[in-house]
Formats: structure tokens, C-alpha cells, sequence
């Protein structure tokens, strides 16, 4: 019984996340009330809502974490894969905007998300400070493929930093601008950080 009561928890919840993520690509972040998801998600009332979550910003907290976790497990599965530095990169740029093309009402939501979010501290979230645990694992990456020989001697820092703006900026452009050719982009992402990377 306490398992079935579990699931059913973790199923009203997920709803409620849908719901969110619906409301706020729609209508934006300020207008995204318990009422909106309320009506979105076919509930009854919006205390069903407050019973899964405290407050709105404990709501968008947990749709931040579902969403980088998903992309995290889907970009993390794929580099996996490759047996060289160079390969990992290009996995993790084409996976990067596979998973944003796939997710673009994730990607509005977080968009809107952000500016309101705030961290552990108390202080809000910048696009800085987003970037930074993705900034860390590529100069990470960056820096094995300089040791292995794989990569030409460059500002690891700068480079990785180059590398995740290309990604944010794609997130940007889909949101804004429909008609983008992601798959062009990618393409012309995955050859440009290949041919300024490599080494010879």
C-alpha cells in the first residue's frame, strides 16, 4: 500500500511539473500562477499542488533539477561511448543540442526560470553561474585531451567557456528564432571547436 501510495505521489508530481513547464513556456514565469498549472494540469483545486510543493520557487527548483538532470544522463550517456577525448567532445556538443532541440518548451521554461531562481545562498542564479559545473567539466575534458596529445596547446579556460556559449547561444536562438537550422548549426558547432581543438 505505501508503494502504490508512492507512485501515485511521484506520478501527481511529474504532472505538476508538466503542468509548469507548459504554463510557464506559454505564458512566462510571472504569470505562471498555482492557479495556471492548476487549470493546466487538470487538478481540482490548487492545494493540490501545495502538497507536493511548498512554495512556487520550490516548484521551479525541481523543474530546474529534472531538466539539467535529463540533460545530464542523456549528453553523459553519449560521450560515454567514445573512446577518445576528441570524441567526447563532439558527443557532448551534438548532444548538447540534440537535447535542446528535442526540449524546447524545457529550454523556454528555463529561460524564464532563471533570473527568478535562487541559489543554496540566497543569491540569484546568473547565466554565469549556470554555466560554471558545465565550464568545469569541459576544462576538465579539455585538459586530458592536451595531455593525451589529442589537442593543440590553447587557454583551456577560454576555450571551454567559447565552447558552452555556442551551446547557450543555440538555446537562445531556438527560443527566439524557429526557423534556425539546427541541424546546420550543429554541424558548423562540431567542425568549428574540432578544427580550433585539434592538435596538427
Amino acid at each position: 500500500m505505501e508503494t502504490e501510495r508512492t507512485l501515485t505521489n511521484a506520478a501527481r508530481r511529474a504532472q505538476i511539473v508538466a503542468a509548469a513547464i507548459d504554463t510557464i513556456a506559454e505564458l512566462g514565469y510571472v504569470k505562471a500562477s498555482f492557479a495556471k498549472i492548476t487549470e493546466r494540469a487538470g487538478l481540482s483545486s490548487p492545494r493540490m499542488i501545495s502538497y507536493h510543493f511548498t512554495d512556487k520557487d520550490d516548484l521551479m527548483h525541481e523543474i530546474v533539477r529534472e531538466v539539467l538532470t535529463a540533460g545530464a544522463e542523456f549528453i553523459g550517456s553519449r560521450m560515454a561511448v567514445e573512446e577518445t577525448v576528441a570524441g567526447k567532445l563532439r558527443a557532448y556538443l551534438e548532444a548538447n543540442l540534440q537535447f535542446l532541440r528535442a526540449h524546447p518548451r524545457q529550454m523556454v521554461a528555463l529561460t524564464e526560470i532563471g533570473p527568478h531562481v535562487r541559489d543554496p545562498g540566497g543569491a540569484p542564479y546568473t547565466s554565469q553561474s549556470a554555466q560554471e559545473p558545465s565550464v568545469r567539466g569541459l576544462t576538465e575534458l579539455l585538459s586530458a585531451g592536451q595531455h593525451s596529445g589529442e589537442f593543440r596547446d590553447f587557454d583551456v579556460p577560454s576555450m571551454a567557456v567559447m565552447i558552452r556559449g555556442a551551446v547557450d547561444a543555440a538555446a537562445q536562438r531556438l527560443r527566439g528564432e524557429p526557423g534556425l537550422d539546427f541541424d546546420a548549426y550543429a554541424r558548423e558547432v562540431v567542425t568549428a571547436f574540432e578544427l580550433a581543438t585539434r592538435s596538427g
